[in-house]
């Protein structure tokens, strides 16, 4: 693989992550911190805006999976994927302990 297919992977585990708080949050009808909010990601978006945002991550992610391609052949890259995943995952969950403080 070239370097650059590993990049994709590392950023689809990212973006394919992130949908999750945001899909969750507006198919419940609940507000939640998007770019879109103000201050960007700090105050509360709508739950429609979070759907919206929760789908364009999920076509970026798709997209990043595919030119990264993933498969369960290439170890490393599957490991670079669940890498994006955790980063993202602990960014979120230490940004995220303020957003009910505001």
């Amino acid at each position: 693989m070239e370097w650059y297919q590993y990049v994709a992977c590392f950023f689809a585990g990212i973006f394919l992550a992130n949908v999750v708080p945001h899909f969750v949050a507006g198919v419940s009808g609940n507000k939640f911190p998007t770019p879109f909010a103000n201050p960007p990601g700090r105050g509360l978006s709508s739950a429609t805006t979070n759907v919206l945002w929760a789908l364009a991550n999920l076509v970026v992610g798709f997209l990043l999976f595919r030119v990264g391609h993933l498969a369960a052949g290439e170890p490393f890259s599957l490991l670079v994927f669940f890498a994006g995943i955790a980063f993202i995952s602990i960014f979120a969950s230490k940004h995220f302990t303020q957003k009910h403080r505001e």
